[in-house]
């Protein structure tokens, strides 16, 4: 008797040891080998999987040849839910780039709150602008701009970088269609399009914090911009080379309106009922493969439009984000096979058995679970997708409060404390300017500040208005 209770307690913590080991196997892979991202969390996904002693049907020799399948399987599954809308994505932040859109709404927001206001100009923009474009490339996409601004003020560069930074962290981690959030709704089973108008409602409170702070850093370093170098930027094209605002935010503001609409009228099933065709078109609109495909070509023409070309160059100046996208597919699949892989090994399970008779908040045990994962090994799309896989079959009869307070912990959880271990962090110093102790100074404690004051207010909101 003794032996089977040994036997049951050693099966019941292999899922505990199968996150520690796959974990720790990910963070020496990533940062101690600097293995590519794609690989480490494909050989992490198998090893979870295999140590995990839970794969159905698998023993023996077999049980690592059902891990890779399985792998590969889980891989294919994610991919199949986020590849479009992420290649859609990588189309239109080009096309608001090269089209000189995104620097419209940039001006018109300086012009609305005056240069004296230029950094609140530039985050309020920024808040709107980092929705559908990719973390590397909207801070490209805006660079010019802070840098240009901060030349012709004299000062305050790092408040104006901060800026950018502040607003495009938290669209990254909570508001689809960026890989982590779209894939992290799927695991939970929720419409990604609900999730939207949430996040970005309860990300405007890190916002606010982390605008604060930026104020508090930026009065401690004084750092010159780095000298502009290259092409001729959007900044330097007179205004009428400039599409006109509305056409500039369209794009941006389509694909956002479609997805809510479907929402609707997925939430309101009375409206299916008196008008069946209108709402079936209104899904079929609202679907976020259509509605991104959609934005996409209003960006495509958009372009065409203001550069005067035709479809040959459009598709030459496509190529290169849509390699990009690519990347950017392979990592995100991976990352959400990883995480289903340890929902395979049981951890969902384990927690859930672990948890059982006990109160369980699960908005503090979805970000700190995140939060651990990403301290640990970086990547806020792997730590949100593995966080999720963890937390989701706990969503089941969870009545506490709207599961999107769950999903937006997670989402913050997976921000906090980038370090050397984050691209993020590299991106920021490289192309900002700034070394690793200044970045350090200044991008961790941003990122940390909107991890934890996003924490703060779904707590909050969860309690004021559990169900709204």
């Amino acid at each position: 008797m003794n032996f089977l209770a040994s036997a049951d307690a050693a099966l019941g913590a292999r899922p505990f040891v199968a996150l520690v080991v796959s974990v720790g196997l990910l963070i020496a892979l990533i940062g101690g080998v600097r293995l590519h991202a794609f690989i480490a969390l494909l050989i992490a996904a198998v090893v979870a999987g295999a140590v995990g002693g839970h794969l159905p049907g698998a023993e023996g020799p077999g049980l690592l040849v059902t891990a890779v399948e399985l792998t590969a399987r889980e891989f294919g599954v994610v991919c199949g839910k986020i590849a479009v809308p992420i290649a859609m994505a990588a189309i239109i932040g080009m096309c608001l780039s090269e089209s000189g859109a995104a620097e419209k709404v940039v001006r018109r927001f300086l012009a609305a709150f005056g240069e004296h206001r230029a950094g609140l100009a530039i985050l309020l923009s920024s808040y709107v602008l980092s929705i559908p474009i990719f973390f590397d490339t909207y801070l490209l996409l805006l660079l010019p701009l802070v840098q240009g601004l901060a030349r012709r003020t004299g000062r305050d560069y790092v408040l104006y970088l901060m800026a950018v930074c502040c607003a495009g962290s938290i669209t990254h981690c909570s508001a689809v269609p960026h890989p982590g959030p779209l894939a992290m709704a799927e695991q939970l089973h929720m419409n990604p399009g609900s999730t939207l108008i949430p996040a970005l409602i309860v990300g405007l409170f890190p916002l606010a914090a982390s605008w604060s702070v930026a104020g508090w850093i930026n009065r401690g370093l004084r750092i010159p911009p780095p000298d502009l170098t290259g092409h001729t930027s959007a900044q330097e094209r007179p205004e009428s080379e400039l599409p006109p605002l509305g056409l500039s935010l369209l794009p941006v503001l389509g694909p956002l309106f479609l997805l809510g609409a479907a929402s609707t009228v997925e939430a309101i099933p009375s409206w299916s009922q008196a008008a069946p065709t209108t709402c079936a078109i209104v899904r079929l609109l609202g679907n976020r493969h259509v509605a991104l495909f959609l934005g996409a070509a209003l960006s495509l023409a958009i372009l065409m439009r203001q550069r005067r070309i035709g479809f040959g160059v459009a598709s030459e100046l496509m190529a290169k984000p849509l390699e990009a996208a690519g990347v950017i597919i392979l990592i995100t699949s991976a990352g959400g096979a990883f995480g289903l892989m340890l929902g395979n090994a049981g951890i969902g399970q384990a927690i859930q058995d672990l948890a059982r008779g006990r109160q369980v908040d699960l908005i503090l045990l979805g970000w700190a679970v995140a939060a651990v994962i990403r301290a640990a090994q970086g990547s806020t799309t792997v730590a949100v997708l593995s966080a999720s896989a963890i937390v989701a079959p706990l969503l089941q009869g969870y009545t506490a409060c709207h599961p999107v307070y769950v999903f937006l912990a997670i989402s913050f959880g997976g921000l906090i404390l980038s370090w050397m271990n984050d691209s993020g962090f590299w991106v920021v110093s490289r192309l900002g300017g700034l070394s690793e102790t200044q970045t350090l100074r200044s991008w961790t404690i941003v990122v940390t500040v909107n991890s934890i004051a996003g924490l703060v207010a779904c707590l909050v909101l969860s309690r004021l208005m559990p169900f709204v």
